[in-house]
């Protein structure tokens, strides 16, 4: 394992005073940025307007104007959850801490694998602080394999929270993987006899609360009798490829804005693992603990496979399925720590296809719940998700096109429309973002480009999981037997289809390719 020496910063914010983020150099990147495209637009070949292509433009600009309307929408929301909804949300919650409520005892599940040292020492410090200032006592059930990391988070664990109530229970799981901890730990704490209202928080062993974390979370569940979980913000600091820092930066930004345009609804799309509290009421059932244990989904073509990752996942999915409500703490922040070892872009690409794994295979059984089991907003997004990542893929096809038809000043047309349009999008971001990083502009664009190509290529493979943080777990993977090999080639045969059918639906419209009249066929078939 590599050594991690990196800071680890916990002052990190999005929400940064306009002075201080939007700095006079950042602005005048921005407009030096617009002014370099519409130079370019000017003095390049521009065949945007050529009659050959125009009916791609239309095409290329209404896919766009709804795409963007759906940013704008999630823009809106987020905005009004941002500054009417969550502040009254968080001004009770403030008089009810203040007023002395505490909970009667803080929970904390946290598992870890394999967590370097450092890192296990300041998620530690960073649950002895929170605890300390609630006052109260408290019980880190601490899931894990590798007696290595228990006996470093015990020892620093005695070391600062001497002064604390605080006491460690380590589960030592029998089986391999993160969904055997969590279960192991929820079935210790149902013996514990745990009370429906308590407050348990999910976390993992690299994710460091930043301070007033427990203190933010905590009263709303006492505020709101009907709340049952809630997630929060996150940072990441990365050990690794500054290009990666970007691209994780941009993500959460974007995490950022859907959080709050999700939680209007008192809903959220997943319940993330790095941080999450939950109301014990559902969370100790027998459903609940045997999702993370054993969740699992039946597929006509890969039949019948269990779940490797998605934890927090199946922890949404059950409480979906319950018709409770969710929301998102945007002032509640902490940091992951990436340790990136080896090739960057594969990590992100195994990234991509874990999260979009997780996403194809969670998300159709939540569609499946329909629109009564929870806000159509959120039902709806769950369905855009799925139609997205085929509208993502049919403008780059369309440019393709275009550019057969009318040559190269089309692209860079496509090229020049793409800076403009990723910039007005990334100007959305900055406001979520902890800096000015110009460099969203691409990483936006590519993100978007292969996450849809992701999401095709894991629709018809969601059975093959690889989780290379737990142990380089997999599942479908290089199977034997001509039944596994029926099934690849099927599954390869699918995905070739899918993208054949797209890119020949974008030939014929395009008229590269003349659909043949019946005369011709009965010709070459008669004859």
């Amino acid at each position: 394992m590599a050594q991690f020496t990196s800071p680890i910063d916990l002052t990190q914010t999005a929400y940064k005073p306009f002075r201080e983020k939007w700095t006079v150099a950042a602005q005048f990147q921005i407009v030096c940025y617009f002014a370099v495209c519409f130079i370019l637009l000017n003095l390049l070949p521009n065949s945007i307007w050529d009659p050959q292509v125009r009916d791609f433009v239309y095409v290329i600009g209404i896919l766009g104007i709804w795409r963007y309307l759906w940013w704008a929408n999630h823009w809106l929301r987020a905005l009004i959850f941002a500054n009417i909804t969550y502040p009254k949300m968080r001004d009770r919650a403030a008089a009810v801490w203040d007023s002395g409520w505490r909970p009667r005892h803080i929970h904390i599940q946290m598992t870890t694998f394999r967590e370097h040292r450092e890192i296990s020492e300041a998620v530690i410090r960073g649950l002895v602080r929170d605890i300390r200032e609630c006052g109260v006592p408290a019980t880190i059930w601490l899931g894990s394999s590798e007696a290595e990391d228990e006996r470093q988070i015990a020892e620093h664990l005695k070391l600062v929270g001497a002064d604390c109530d605080i006491t460690l229970r380590i589960i030592r799981q029998n089986q391999p993987g993160k969904r055997v901890a969590i279960a192991l730990i929820l079935r210790a704490m149902s013996r514990a006899g745990l009370g429906d209202d308590d407050l348990v928080i999910f976390m993992d062993g690299d994710f460091v609360i930043h301070p007033g974390m427990m203190r933010k979370c905590f009263p709303l569940f006492e505020m709101d009798r009907e709340l049952h979980a809630l997630t929060t913000d996150e940072y990441v600091d990365v050990e690794g490829p500054k290009w990666m820092k970007s691209w994780l930066d941009m993500r959460f930004s974007q995490r950022r804005m859907a959080m709050q345009s999700h939680a209007l609804s008192n809903r959220v799309l997943t319940l993330t693992g790095r941080f999450s509290v939950f109301r014990a009421k559902y969370m100790l059932t027998n459903e609940f603990i045997r999702l993370q244990e054993a969740d699992f989904l039946t597929h006509w073509l890969w039949g019948t496979f269990r779940f490797l990752s998605g934890d927090d996942k199946s922890t949404w999915y059950c409480l979906l399925r319950h018709g409770v409500k969710m929301t998102y703490v945007p002032d509640a922040a902490g940091t992951t720590i990436e340790v990136v070892e080896g090739s960057g872009y594969q990590r992100m690409v195994e990234n991509l296809r874990r999260w979009s794994g997780n996403m194809l295979r969670n998300g159709q059984r939540a569609i499946m719940l329909g629109p009564t089991r929870m806000p159509f907003f959120i039902w709806w997004c769950l369905v855009d998700q799925r139609i997205a990542m085929w509208t993502m893929l049919f403008s780059p096809l369309l440019a393709i096109a275009g550019t057969l038809k009318v040559g190269l000043p089309f692209l860079l047309s496509y090229i020049i429309f793409i800076a403009v349009t990723r910039m007005l999008l990334s100007l959305v971001l900055f406001t979520y973002a902890p800096k000015i990083d110009l460099g969203y502009v691409w990483t936006l664009y590519a993100n978007q480009l292969l996450n849809a190509m992701v999401k095709v290529y894991m629709i018809w493979r969601l059975a093959k999981q690889k989780w290379a943080n737990r142990g380089n777990q997999k599942q479908g993977m290089d199977q034997l037997g001509w039944v596994a090999v029926a099934r690849e080639r099927m599954a390869a045969y699918l995905t070739t289809l899918s993208f054949g059918a797209l890119f020949l639906i974008v030939m014929l419209y395009s008229r590269l390719l003349e659909i043949p009249s019946w005369a011709f066929i009965r010709t070459i078939l008669f004859w």
